[in-house]
């Protein structure tokens, strides 16, 4: 029997518990000089949010790709990548997949949802990975799983400390089991680094969400948050379905979760090149020959 006859089919807005509709979006919200903030609801030329590290001025986040987090966060030209040509697989035959690779691997211009490399901050070597949210929302199949593995693995052997920055819609579905299954791989290769003596700092933005949440995205020595961003694992619908109960309005927010101690502190993003390059300074050693 094909794979995908096991698949439920998504409830519509009709039926009990099903998704709510998406609001319209107006394109007069939006134009290619400007950008209107969910937030506040302002509109901001680009090349201001540019000036502002993509930041509106009410403090509000916007996205990065993770090539714009590299020239931010990275030395000078210092940043070389590893592992680009891991790139996942079709195995399970699952229905538009790799149509669907093609077509954001174009939009994206990445090969997958996450870049890694080795670069200096602050004049201090790392093993670097930034997740990509223009490629299917930074979710963790098997490529994704392995470059991160191989990049915990090659940290070890160089005795480099890892920062890592997360965004993920969870683990991807089109790959099965096999994606389920870097949760486990890549949090080994996490223990292995630690048992050497290795630092891990990740830096979660919006969303972090899923099984990167159950995994590698929580298990830092430090773990810090963007303003603002969405963590958790399971969706605040799904959990309030499960539990009955309304859940505070600012419940899976960097600001929550701070406040029950699950994350170390909030970066704004124009302080996270210092304040990573701080800590990577006083991480003076630990890491066994």
């Amino acid at each position: 029997m094909p794979f995908v006859q096991f698949l439920h089919k998504p409830k519509n807005e009709l039926e009990k518990g099903g998704r709510t509709p998406k609001a319209k979006v107006h394109l007069a919200e939006e134009s290619e000089f400007s950008k209107k903030c969910p937030s506040c609801g302002k509109s901001t030329p680009l090349s201001i949010l540019w000036d502002n590290f993509n930041i509106c001025q009410c403090g509000h986040h916007y996205r990065l790709s993770a090539r714009q987090r590299i020239s931010l966060l990275a030395d000078g030209e210092s940043f070389s990548e590893l592992f680009r040509e891991l790139v996942g697989q079709d195995v399970l035959k699952f229905p538009h997949y790799e149509k669907k690779l093609v077509s954001v691997q174009k939009s994206s211009g990445e090969n997958e949802a996450v870049i890694c490399g080795e670069a200096m901050i602050w004049k201090k070597p790392c093993a670097l990975f930034i997740m990509e949210p223009y490629f299917m929302m930074g979710s963790m199949g098997t490529a994704v799983g392995e470059k991160i593995t191989r990049l915990f693995e090659y940290a070890t052997e160089k005795n480099l400390p890892v920062v890592g920055y997360t965004v993920s819609g969870g683990a991807r579905m089109q790959e099965g089991l096999l994606s389920l299954m870097q949760m486990a791989k890549t949090s080994g290769a996490v223990k292995r680094h630690s048992d050497n003596g290795g630092l891990y700092i990740t830096m979660l933005t919006d969303p972090t969400t899923g099984g990167v949440t159950a995994s590698f995205a929580m298990e830092g020595d430090i773990i810090l948050a963007e303003p603002g961003a969405t963590i958790g694992f399971a969706g605040a619908r799904v959990i309030e379905q499960t539990v009955h109960k309304k859940l505070p309005k600012d419940f899976q927010k960097a600001e929550f979760l701070l406040q029950h101690g699950f994350i170390d502190a909030i970066v704004p993003r124009r302080r996270q090149r210092a304040v990573i390059g701080k800590l990577l300074q006083m991480h003076t050693g630990g890491m066994k020959e």
